[in-house]
């Protein structure tokens, strides 16, 4: 199974001045430990990382790194990303090998998705055209208006959050990304773009752990699960 991973992003919220992914857990950068858990997947058999070529000089020595642990032997292959992330994921699937016709697309900032997690998303997608892993939605969700005002509470029995991987068909991916780019929807993950596109999207039920990494607070719960794993 091919691997995309997104990692251009900035970390503003985590009021960084570089890639959050360069950001530390445990004394390993947050990429290190999402190429860990990709390392450890039988599923995975290649891997490639989108994204800025200024960045590319410190994910190399990640690489080295991992490798020189002997915690990363598989292919990697660093892929230019563009200006977002539905531009630098369609980059993505043009670097595919011409073999690929499944793609997990998983963002590198959830670093503590469990290689079970991929595994388990490889193989449903050998059975589906789509799958994103979700959890169901705890929380009472509430839909308001621009002035705040609560318009409707949608019943959370049919609610789930959204995580990666997110798992296509790499040919229908692809013409659900160049009509994307057409059209000029602008969405926030691929599954959005099979949906407008008609096509089904399956669940796999993903980990309550598996939280991006986006803000300081989250880096301090991501210290505290991987010190729990460490148990």
């Amino acid at each position: 199974m091919h691997l995309l991973i997104p990692a251009a992003g900035l970390g503003s919220r985590m009021g960084s001045d570089r890639n959050k992914l360069l950001l530390t857990l445990q004394g390993k950068p947050l990429l290190a430990w999402t190429l860990i858990a990709a390392e450890s997947s039988p599923q995975i058999t290649w891997i490639g990382i989108i994204g800025q070529p200024y960045d590319w000089a410190s994910f190399q020595e990640i690489f080295k790194d991992l490798a020189l642990s002997k915690l990363l032997s598989k292919p990697v292959v660093l892929i230019p990303g563009g200006k977002t992330r539905q531009e630098s994921v369609y980059k993505g699937l043009q670097q595919l090998p011409e073999r690929a016709d499944r793609v997990l697309i998983h963002d590198g900032a959830r670093c503590l998705a469990t290689p079970e997690l991929l595994d388990r998303c490889a193989l449903v997608l050998a059975t589906c055209p789509g799958l994103i892993a979700a959890i169901p939605v705890k929380d009472t969700i509430k839909i308001v208006d621009a002035q705040g005002v609560v318009k409707e509470t949608p019943d959370r029995a049919y609610l789930w959050a959204a995580q990666t991987p997110q798992g296509f068909d790499v040919p229908l991916l692809k013409q659900c990304h160049a009509l994307g780019e057409k059209e000029g929807w602008a969405v926030t993950d691929d599954a959005a773009l099979f949906e407008k596109c008609g096509l089904p999207v399956q669940i796999v039920r993903g980990e309550e752990t598996n939280l991006k990494v986006t803000t300081p607070e989250d880096l301090a719960i991501a210290e505290l699960i991987l010190s729990d794993r460490a148990k």
